[in-house]
């Protein structure tokens, strides 16, 4: 059994992580069921295990939270969905590459409700859009944008933390930091790209595509 949750409003970001370890404990022993989150935070930074201090470009603009999911830099805030996925990977399998592959074709999926062409690229974690309607980067490379953001962390086989989705955020809350450490492209939404979506809509499409990805279990 798979629970889904979703949180009304904006939930603190210390909360959030502390109510995931507790899950992912409870899990890991036995004595709760897996758990899909859906909330959104207030703005804020996250630093992963791998964040560089020189991407961290104003650090006293918003909170910043130091966490040891993998990845560098990323952004939360308002009109961004964050899915907190605490899953019990030792039972789908122990391979934590075939996990992330999993979370990014979740993403790709989700993204082809709204016909949108998620993309994954090799050395670049998460999940990309081409925008052949932007300049080309100075490389002359065509211009790819980054939709969503995936960081996880295991503890006892079942993970935590998870993904985000760019529904409607404040792109320019982005400009703070390099996210994922990553310069030659930008940052979109589905609404940056033209879309009428709702954060609704994106939920219904996280619950539609989800059991094709996950072992067939129904949401």
């Amino acid at each position: 059994m798979v629970e889904w949750r979703l949180s009304q409003g904006l939930t603190p970001y210390p909360e959030a992580v502390a109510a995931m370890e507790a899950r992912a404990e409870a899990i890991a022993r036995g004595e709760a069921d897996e758990l899909i989150w859906l909330v959104e935070h207030p703005p804020l930074y996250t630093a992963g295990t791998s964040a560089r201090p020189e991407d961290l470009i104003a650090p006293d603009r918003f909170p910043v939270y130091e966490t040891r999911r993998g990845g560098q830099y990323t952004y939360h805030g308002p009109g961004q969905r964050v899915v907190y996925t605490m899953l019990d990977v030792g039972r789908r399998g122990r391979d934590v590459r075939a996990f992330v592959r999993s979370l990014e074709d979740w993403v790709i999926a989700t993204l082809a409700e709204f016909n949108v062409t998620g993309e994954i690229r090799e050395g670049r974690v998460g999940v990309w859009v081409r925008r052949p309607d932007k300049p080309a980067g100075p490389d002359g490379a065509p211009r790819e944008d980054k939709i969503a953001a995936i960081g996880i962390r295991l503890r006892r086989w079942v993970s935590f933390h998870g993904l985000s989705i760019n529904v409607e955020p404040d792109l320019e809350h982005f400009s703070g930091i390099v996210p994922c450490g990553i310069t030659e492209h930008g940052v979109t939404s589905l609404v940056d790209l033209g879309l009428p979506v709702t954060m609704e809509d994106v939920d219904l499409a996280l619950r539609r595509t989800f059991p094709a990805v996950y072992d067939g279990a129904a949401p």
